[in-house]
């Protein structure tokens, strides 16, 4: 049973404990996550389509659930075991229905009607900042549903005194609020009833019957939605779009019909149809979705098509292209190879049914969407929510530029004999210090998505983040470097904790893959060492805690130096260094240049 858009409430909440009993054993290792649910509602089913939407997405939620309508008690006197419960996200589930209390009518004067709404805002305001100082985590709140009559007709919608107008006000300050607070996000329950109609949404049988906030058929719609959130937040985000090129970028089978017969562009409703799909890829790349070809073509035949007069997408678009006679699903897996990429962060799109089944039953971590119709290929793509922003930097905007200055390197490597010689052609340099606020979103981000060079896979919010920089208690080392090929970004993340005088443990070591072999981490280490001696400590601990994908740096510590103390049944280990008897051990990158703080 399909768990991508477009799928089936109904079906879905008919089948929920079937679905949910075969995730579960489908041999999966999962995260798990404790999800506080505060309800403004009944709550039940929406946790259990939470559940089967995160368990696909590799996680296991542990819920808390408020009584029905407790939300602000809950949040604002936490109950015991609330407080103990220790939630990773905090998810208030709130409605129309819970701002009666708040809403104007044609009886009050345009400034009580303000006062009203500053009210309302209050009300939720205070509470996320009382959850925010208790819990420090991810907090997620609907904005609101329009509601279901305009007392006023269309004066609703302008009036002080309209219902309708309250909440688009309302919203509006939910959204700035989300906009300047870090670690706090909008469920967009608007946007949904809106995509999933209204009459349909608000169920008042349901509503009177159950005290559930929308219809029954709307809970898997809804459920998907904060899904998309959370799943987002703990790094199960897509990053590539692999995507079949003849009638899946453009009309018609360029092999057959040549570059002048395939239709793009406006002269045909079919072809402005493909012509729009092409901009909103394009438009990816602008939050940092990368692009690549997966297509059974001859290459020179790809390219013209590419080349097209009207094609918004050209070869330089995209950071690799497969066009060839292979199978898609073995060039898929040559590209995540050169991309330096697991094959779960992959989106194939193509328009051929039996392609696609191809690759998901030979890729099972690839995600597989139904296209059906070029009309609706944009939408598809939209709702599944592969790519949900809840984090945004400034190397999500270069992360396209970045892979392609990879391939450069690549290219460049092979010329040389002597790999040391290679590394220092590049002229690497490297900012290495400690968090400063403008990269704390970035250093989240990795560390809520690096696994492979990920040596305890700890992960962080951004509220934690800021507190081990702002402990003195703590080092924190963030690794940014360029070379002459472009700016890699941030790409390395140190927290250690200072847990005696003279003992540091470090309780994150990560990098982001794209920097693999290149002495960053000797890097890292070196600069973490020499502020230890400064700090007076004398020995530093590491751990490495083996998972499914971080077996490449299992034995990093020993490489760098370090003694093993322990060892685990489980393949768990505990090194030890002494900081005295350390060597420097980057000798190619220059770490912490003058001349480049300048140039930033």
């Amino acid at each position: 049973m399909r768990l991508d858009y477009p799928f089936s409430g109904a079906e879905l909440l008919e089948n929920k404990k079937a679905i949910r009993k075969e995730l579960l054993n489908d041999g999966t290792k999962r995260t798990e996550k404790r999800i506080a649910v505060l309800g403004g509602s009944t709550t039940n089913d929406f946790c259990r389509m939470i559940e089967i939407f995160l368990l696909k997405e590799g996680i296991q939620p542990v819920f808390y659930q408020s009584e029905y309508a407790q939300y602000w008690n809950d949040g604002m006197f936490p109950p015991e075991e609330l407080a103990s419960f220790r939630p990773d996200v905090v998810y208030i589930h709130t409605s129309f229905r819970n701002l009666s209390p708040f809403l104007p009518s044609p009886a009050l004067s345009k400034e009580e009607c303000g006062q009203k709404l500053s009210e309302a805002y209050e009300h939720f305001s205070v509470l996320w900042k009382k959850l925010s100082e208790d819990y420090h985590c991810p907090i997620i709140q609907n904005n609101f549903e329009f509601p279901g009559v305009r007392l006023m007709g269309n004066r609703d919608g302008w009036d002080s005194r309209g219902a309708l107008n309250f909440v688009r006000k309302l919203n509006a300050r939910f959204a700035d609020y989300a906009e300047n607070t870090p670690s706090f996000y909008l469920n967009d329950i608007n946007y949904v009833s809106a995509c999933y109609g209204l009459d349909r949404w608000l169920d008042d049988s349901v509503w009177y019957l159950y005290k559930y906030a929308c219809a029954l058929d709307a809970i898997p719609h809804w459920s998907f939605n904060i899904a998309r959130i959370i799943k987002s937040l703990f790094g199960k985000n897509k990053k590539v779009l692999a995507l079949d090129l003849d009638n899946t970028l453009w009309g018609g089978v360029i092999g057959d019909d040549g570059v002048d017969g395939i239709e793009l562009g406006s002269e045909t409703a079919t072809g402005e149809c493909y012509l729009a799909f092409q901009n909103y890829l394009k438009s990816q790349k602008q939050i940092g979705i990368m692009l690549t070809v997966d297509s059974k073509n001859d290459l020179n035949n790809a390219l013209d098509g590419l080349n097209h007069p009207d094609s918004v997408l050209k070869p330089d678009e995209f950071i690799v292209i497969k066009a060839n006679w292979e199978t898609k699903d073995r060039n898929l897996v040559e590209t995540a190879s050169q991309m330096d990429l697991g094959i779960d962060s992959f989106v194939f799109v193509d328009d051929n049914p039996t392609e696609r089944a191809l690759v998901g039953a030979s890729l099972p971590k690839v995600a597989v969407p139904e296209m059906d119709s070029p009309y609706t290929y944009a939408r598809v793509l939209d709702r599944n929510g592969f790519f949900e922003t809840t984090t945004f930097s400034e190397d999500d905007v270069k992360r396209n530029a970045m892979y392609k200055a990879n391939a450069d390197r690549a290219v460049l490597q092979q010329s040389f004999a002597d790999y040391t010689e290679y590394l220092l052609s590049l002229d690497m340099k490297a900012d290495i210090l400690p968090f400063p606020e403008l990269y704390i979103p970035r250093i989240t981000q990795l560390t809520n998505k690096s696994n492979q060079f990920n040596l305890t896979t700890k992960r962080y919010t951004e509220g934690e983040i800021r507190a081990a920089a702002a402990d003195p208690a703590h080092i924190t080392l963030y690794g940014k470097m360029w070379d002459r090929f472009g700016d890699n970004g941030v790409v390395a993340v140190t927290i250690g904790e200072i847990r005696s005088p003279d003992e540091l443990h470090i309780e994150l070591w990560l990098m982001s893959c794209r920097v693999l072999k290149k002495q960053m981490e000797y890097a890292m280490l070196d600069v973490l060492t020499e502020e230890c001696v400064r700090r007076g400590i004398k020995t530093i601990y590491g751990y490495y805690y083996p998972t499914a994908k971080n077996g490449m740096v299992k034995e990093l510590y020993k490489d760098f130096g370090f003694e093993k103390v322990s060892e685990s049944d489980g393949g768990s280990t505990v090194w030890k260094m002494d900081c005295a008897s350390y060597e420097k051990k980057n000798h190619v990158i220059r770490v912490n240049c003058p001349e480049e703080g300048e140039k930033k």
